[in-house]
């Protein structure tokens, strides 16, 4: 019965998105025809006949099926769903430019300039393209929330229900089932338990039937047919797995295993990929990897240089201020910790006295480093050595002192930047002495390398900067990298136009 209904919905699907896909590409061409006459439109036997329909609809098709948007994917979460249907789309707008090009230029040639220019003109089919690009993902993307939005309703009002049988009562059982009774919109229903022992006096679990125990396996399956089986035993059972898998085969159930890992230390997203048939979980790695941390580079590049053309008059004007605040250098130099634990020298406009700034700061650290643990322990003492500068500090010059309120001393990393030692946005650098206490002390800690150093990052537009808890500035790293996006770049960039330079904790 399931698998007729997800035929249904597939035919369903591809129907409906087929037409949704011409209907974009008819309002690219409505939007053509707009620039050269006026409405209403007379000329729409041109639209039925107009190659890009003809040439984006099987193409559009394709990308989705490409990308598996029409396999039963229960657990798909929405924000998957749209990822996938952006790069669906972009897949399609590539192929589609190839086909016209090699079989229908005519989108290419001018049809009229849409606006006349000394300089030349707007080509008119170039922006029936470009509007393409833009209402194609923008369509889909909505026609799919609303498909989910209806089949979720049908789901929770009982119809479309798949009906699982979940092995294991213990600990990681009952989170499945949880897990699973949360998340009603996937229309996945815990019909009952068997136990993950052979024998088990178990009645219920989670106000669901415990049918038995493994002795049982095979009997249970075939009077209580479920649609799928969880497998979920506790660690102390995983030698037990292959047998069970092995007995499992016997029936045409679809079969799902659950690892009994703690989700306290997983990252936010686990990667399963697969060698000569060996099954590989990515528990921790750079998520900046590939074409994203291509699209970061790009962004920190961009940044930079347009920032360095914007600031340079302040830059210019901070450095004079410097020179006039003492001797010394108007850069101030210093050892830095970075991407896979590179080290760098990072740039300052210099904000102490220049003899404390050679002496005073190295002996600072040492004896902080050097100094007894409070009652509190450990965490406790990383906690004082990372106090760093205090607000009143004597070794900052007044000049310093201002610059460090509005952060303007870090400036020159922009430099950092575009030589791709920081970026725009990370966990901020730090000393290579501290690092070596701080991953003693911190849990998690070294993760901060698994990406570059930054300007400014998730825990600086959250106030967390200064004299504040180490602790807090580290969950607020790690929730960084671990939702990593090119969107959250932007997002905390936005922020630190508002709330990063100035704040009450910075000094």
């Amino acid at each position: 019965m399931l698998k007729q209904q997800h035929q249904l919905f597939v035919a369903l699907l591809v129907l409906v998105d087929g037409i949704v896909i011409a209907l974009a590409a008819c309002l690219a061409w409505f939007l053509r025809l707009s620039m050269v006459e006026s409405w209403p439109i007379t000329r729409w036997e041109d639209v039925v006949k107009q190659s890009l329909v003809v040439f984006v609809v099987p193409l559009g098709l394709f990308s989705i099926r490409w990308f598996g948007l029409y396999l039963p994917r229960r657990d798909r979460s929405l924000l998957n769903e749209i990822k996938q249907i952006a790069k669906a789309s972009l897949v399609c707008m590539l192929m589609l430019l190839a086909s016209l090009y090699a079989f229908d230029s005519s989108v290419f040639r001018p049809v009229a300039p849409l606006v006349n220019r000394q300089e030349g003109a707007l080509d008119a089919g170039r922006v029936q393209l470009g509007a393409l690009m833009v209402i194609l993902p923008i369509c889909l993307m909505l026609h799919r929330m609303m498909f989910r939005l209806v089949l979720r309703r049908m789901r929770r009002k009982g119809w479309n229900q798949r009906h699982v049988a979940i092995i294991g009562c213990g600990r990681l059982g009952q989170i499945v089932a949880s897990t699973l009774g949360r998340n009603s919109w996937t229309g996945i229903r815990v019909s009952y338990f068997i136990g993950h022992q052979d024998h088990t006096r178990r009645v219920k679990c989670l106000d669901r039937p415990v049918m038995g125990g493994l002795s049982d396996l095979e009997k249970i399956l075939s009077e209580h047919k479920p649609d799928a089986v969880y497998v979920a035993l506790p660690m102390a059972r995983a030698a037990e797995l292959p047998s069970i898998l092995l007995r499992l085969d016997k029936f045409a159930v679809d079969v799902r295993v659950v690892p009994d890992l703690n989700p306290r230390y997983l990252p936010h997203s686990m990667a399963v990929n697969e060698l000569d048939g060996m099954p590989i979980l990515s528990y921790r790695e750079c998520p900046t990897s590939g074409m994203d941390g291509l699209s970061k580079r790009v962004l920190d590049l961009i940044g930079a240089v347009v920032a360095m053309i914007i600031f340079a008059p302040l830059m210019v004007l901070v450095g004079l201020l410097v020179r006039a605040s003492g001797p010394g250098p108007v850069i101030f130099r210093q050892r830095r910790v970075s991407l896979a634990g590179e080290v760098f020298d990072i740039y300052k406009f210099r904000t102490m006295y220049h003899v404390e700034d050679e002496l005073a700061g190295e002996r600072s650290v040492q004896g902080r480093m050097a100094a007894p643990a409070s009652p509190r322990g450990e965490a406790a003492a990383a906690e004082r050595i990372a106090g760093w500068t205090d607000r009143n500090d004597p070794r900052i010059t007044p000049i310093g002192r201002w610059m460090r309120r509005t952060s303007l001393d870090e400036l020159p990393q922009l430099l950092n930047v575009f030589r791709g030692e920081m970026s725009l946005v990370g966990p901020r650098p730090e000393r290579p002495e501290l690092i070596a206490r701080f991953r003693e002390d911190w849990r998690g800690y070294m993760l901060r390398q698994h990406v570059k150093a930054g300007m400014t990052g998730w825990a600086q537009v959250n106030g967390h900067r200064g004299q504040t808890s180490l602790k807090k500035r580290l969950q607020y790293d790690l929730f960084y990298i671990r939702h990593w996006s090119l969107g959250f770049d932007l997002k905390i960039l936005w922020l630190t136009l508002f709330r990063g330079f100035a704040h009450r904790n910075a000094h």
